[in-house]
């Protein structure tokens, strides 16, 4: 097997690519990631790879983002939601933990007693 040397940034850029294409359900949804490729860059590319419908530019709004993307996950597509700073992920906990995991525990529950 041939290693082969890449950034951090090209390897995230080919991991999203990579599952986009396996996977029709996937999108990419956060801050500039359409026109401007992410912040650092994070998402050159792509935008005219898989076109505006699963590349998202959304407004700044990390509550926003992440209430979007945990009802998309309820519904079954896949986002990968890009946040730019870790400061903001704090943010996201709010949908995560009160919105998206008692959608999970739902199904667990339900699956398990039937």
């Amino acid at each position: 097997m041939e290693t082969k040397t890449m950034s951090f940034r090209d390897t995230i850029i080919l991991a999203m690519s990579e599952e986009m294409r396996r996977d029709e359900n996937v999108f990419l949804m956060g801050e500039d990631v359409g026109v401007f490729g992410g912040d650092f860059g994070t998402s050159v590319g792509m935008l005219e790879e898989f076109g505006p419908e699963r590349v998202r530019d959304c407004p700044i709004s990390e509550a926003a983002i992440s209430g979007a993307a945990a009802g998309a996950a309820m519904t079954g597509l896949r986002p990968i939601v890009d946040m730019t700073f870790m400061d903001f992920s704090v943010i996201a906990m709010d949908n995560i933990v009160n919105q998206a995991a008692k959608h999970v525990t739902c199904l667990v529950v339900k699956v398990r007693f039937q």
